[in-house]
């Protein structure tokens, strides 16, 4: 049986590659016709009409394109540090990469998640998952700034993450990697069966300050969640996960999780886990996770290690949990915008299936179960499905929908998009994608209000798309028109790292409530120097901390002596502007944490621990007036049993000694 089934793997691949090849173009103008280039054209000084949010893959980091221009505006850095921003290098961002592992600098972030009210996204923050260390972010869409991250205990891995209920009450990570629990740590990995259990995590987000807490986690067989979306509308108060791997392999899975015509997407009734936790049926488990907050008063971030999570078992607990049949190892899992349809892409599936909520409901009501799988009833697969797409092409992932009843599923082993009626679940229009499409974006696709107008493809592979830059090529998105009623090809541009997901939302909602300035007086940053008559230095033993201003086109103080060998050194640099896009830099000879980019009226610190005597100069490293080269200055370390006072001075004027 195994034989039969790597070979049929075999077979796929070939007939993958014949058709990667039959998709390849014959040249530009059998791609991109007629006035294609004038409707992604947006000309200097105009603005995009939507903001791309699109995932940084292995980066760790999240990008921001214009749509649909392709232009990119900003990296935010969010798992990864980033010497662009000094991300992960000042003394108040390194708590933000904090974790119950330690302090982790790289991660991989797949998918980004917009917030949402009724079901509409209002641009107040982005959400994004670290795959690897399993952890959720949130980034504050005033400032494009990570200012909470949030780790997830009980979690092997964090793909299914994150999906955020109608009103943003939730957001979710499911568990990738099933993993052994409850202290039982120690276990053989061939007891896969035996040991091994699944989690799916809800974090409440506090609807005005965006606040995050994990409330509870669901205790689930040892499967492999994939993706998730919440329900929407009608089905507002579940969530639905795909999941694979339901014959509980434990090793080459690419053949041993392939067995089964079916697995799994789970239905899960928040509002019942709600009702369970009101009446007590939680238990608390003993956990280690770190919960990272940055402060925007003092610029700064804390990282705290919490210690317990609230754990349901659906065994106990009926009507919260239920499995339903899906073939054929499902990824994508997709809500239409009416939150009636819940479309399964099974990555070696033939079809789509597409199941009806009111359905569901109809089954639980009747009990109409398949079996059960683990304590957790499974539904009658033909009971919950509203119909199949048939022949919709091969290696369906991921959904979205516009606004006209139309779904669009990319295939990675086809590469194309696929157009279909949500209605009669025909399809209407394909059109190939260059190469290997994973996911893709239709502005407001995930919501109750599509805005529609394009679908953007993020491809895995640009063979012969770009000038070659080595063994690795450009990573690739491509926006495509659907207006018409044919898909129509308009743009090709290069992205950051590997993108996954991404969301797009119109640039209205998020352009007017743009932060310009951090204002000084709101600075309640402990190591400000909110004037340059309040720079200083001062020496606490061993511990020497600079008060530094700087503007336009100076530091102060620019010259400092006295310091020594041993000392480490605090550099708290105040940007003491108060106008946009002026931000300065610091940098100072040999420091191993690289550099501080401090904002207007922010305060930011590096801390340099000096390795050898002399005299090190320190800079402006931001470009910030004609005389920004002038920026900079001296500090002098001298012998560790040296007398020479600690003094420093701005322009020759000695200031009084340091402190």
């Amino acid at each position: 049986m195994k034989s039969i089934i790597f070979k049929s793997i075999i077979g796929g691949s070939m007939l993958a590659l014949f058709l990667l090849s039959a998709c390849k173009p014959k040249g530009m103008q059998t791609a991109v016709q007629g006035d294609a280039a004038l409707k992604a054209y947006v000309a200097p000084g105009q603005y995009d009409e939507f903001y791309n949010f699109v995932s940084g893959g292995f980066s760790g980091q999240m990008s921001v394109y214009g749509l649909p221009s392709g232009r990119l505006f900003r990296v935010i850095p969010v798992f990864s540090v980033d010497p662009e921003k000094g991300w992960g290098y000042s003394e108040e961002t390194k708590p933000m990469l904090n974790t119950s592992h330690g302090f982790v600098p790289w991660d991989d972030l797949h998918h980004p998640a917009l917030s949402t009210t009724d079901g509409i996204h209002d641009g107040k923050w982005a959400f994004g998952n670290a795959n690897n260390t399993p952890r959720i972010a949130r980034i504050d869409l005033t400032t494009f700034r990570t200012n909470e991250i949030i780790e997830i205990p009980n979690s092997g891995g964090n793909h299914s993450s994150p999906f955020i209920t109608e009103n943003t009450e939730y957001v979710v990570a499911g568990t990738r990697f099933s993993v052994p629990m409850d202290g039982k740590t120690d276990v053989p990995i061939e007891s896969y069966k035996e040991n091994f259990k699944g989690t799916v995590s809800f974090i409440s987000v506090n609807k005005d300050n965006g606040r995050m807490n994990i409330a509870f986690q669901i205790l689930l067989p040892g499967v492999n969640f994939d993706l998730a979306r919440a329900g929407k509308a009608k089905s507002h108060g579940w969530f639905f996960f795909s999941c694979y791997n339901s014959e509980q392999a434990n090793t080459l899975l690419e053949v041993n999780a392939s067995q089964k015509d079916k697995d799994f997407v789970m239905a899960v009734n928040w509002k019942k886990a709600e009702e369970y936790i009101a009446a007590g049926k939680g238990v608390k488990k003993a956990v280690r996770y770190a919960h990272n907050v940055f402060d925007e008063s003092t610029h700064t971030a804390t990282s705290e290690i919490k210690t317990e999570v609230l754990v349901l078992d659906p065994k106990d607990l009926p009507g919260m949990v239920y499995f339903m049949p899906c073939p054929k190892s499902p990824h994508g899992c997709d809500t239409d915008p009416t939150g009636e349809y819940i479309v399964g892409s099974g990555k070696l599936a033939a079809v789509i299936p597409v199941f009806s909520f009111t359905k569901i409901l109809a089954a639980i009501d009747q009990k109409n179960f398949e079996t059960e799988y683990e304590g957790i009833p499974v539904l009658n697969y033909d009971a919950v499905l509203h119909g199949e797409v048939t022949k919709p092409g091969l290696g369906p992932l991921h959904t979205e929908f516009d606004d006209n009843g139309y779904a669009y599923t990319s295939f990675f082993v086809s590469s194309e998009i696929v157009k279909w009626k949500i209605s009669d679940l025909t399809v209407v229009d394909r059109v190939p994608t260059y190469y290997s499409i994973g996911h893709l974006c239709v502005p407001g696709g995930p919501t109750k209000k599509p805005w529609g107008k394009y679908v953007i493809a993020y491809n895995k592979i640009t063979k012969d798309r770009y000038l070659p830059t080595g063994p690795e090529l450009a990573q690739s998105a491509q926006l495509y028109s659907i207006e018409g009623d044919k898909m129509k090809l308009l743009l090709d541009f290069p992205t950051i790292g590997e993108p996954h997901y991404a969301e797009a939302i119109p640039a209205e909602l998020i352009k007017p409530k743009s932060v310009k300035i951090f204002k000084l007086e709101d600075n309640k940053h402990p190591y400000a120097a909110l004037g340059e008559k309040q720079a200083r230095v001062e020496r606490k033993g061993n511990e020497v901390h600079v008060y530094m201003s700087s503007i336009r086109s100076h530091f102060v103080p620019d010259n400092i002596e006295g310091i020594r060998m041993g000392d480490q050194v605090y550099f708290h640099v105040t940007n003491l502007e108060q106008d946009w896009d002026v931000p300065h830099g610091f940098a100072i000879k040999g420091a191993s944490n690289s550099e501080l980019l401090i904002m207007p009226g922010e305060t930011q610190t590096l801390l340099w621990k000096p390795d050898r005597i002399g005299v090190f100069p320190m800079y402006c490293t931001d470009f910030c007036s004609a005389l920004h080269q002038e920026m900079q200055g001296y500090i002098r370390v001298s012998p560790a049993a040296s007398n020479q006072p600690l003094t420093f001075s701005t322009g020759g004027k000695k200031d009084k000694p340091a402190q």
